[in-house]
């Protein structure tokens, strides 16, 4: 059974940093490409950050130098490191994955984040 599991979202305040994980089983983690969308309230779903199986990366421009995604395929686990935190990145952070970057097959449940000014 396939399973993403996000955690280490929550309330912080603007200029701060967060660190997001995403434990993956189930399918071939090292083998899958995996990204990090988010949705805010009323508004469509983005991607915010994508990592190929070879490591290639690509982001968001309204992230750019500040989040850094990255995998761990020991651990099974792909992060976003969230730094200068903004309001305007206050969203449910989505974990995704599959063999076709940008076709994802797997979803995670989401994790909050929250940035007040």
């Amino acid at each position: 059974q396939v399973q993403l599991v996000e955690s280490g979202g929550g309330l912080v305040q603007a200029g701060d940093s967060l660190r997001l994980s995403c434990a993956a089983s189930g399918f071939f983690f090292r083998l899958n490409a995996m990204a990090w969308y988010r949705q805010a309230p009323g508004k469509q779903r983005e991607l915010v950050a994508g990592i190929t199986s070879g490591g290639n990366t690509n982001y968001a421009d309204s992230v750019k130098g500040r989040f850094t995604i990255s995998r761990d395929h020991a651990k099974n686990i792909l992060y976003l490191q969230m730094n200068s935190l903004k309001p305007e990145d206050t969203a449910v952070y989505y974990c995704a994955g599959g063999v076709v970057p940008g076709a994802y097959r797997y979803w995670g449940q989401g994790t909050q984040v929250t940035v007040s000014s």
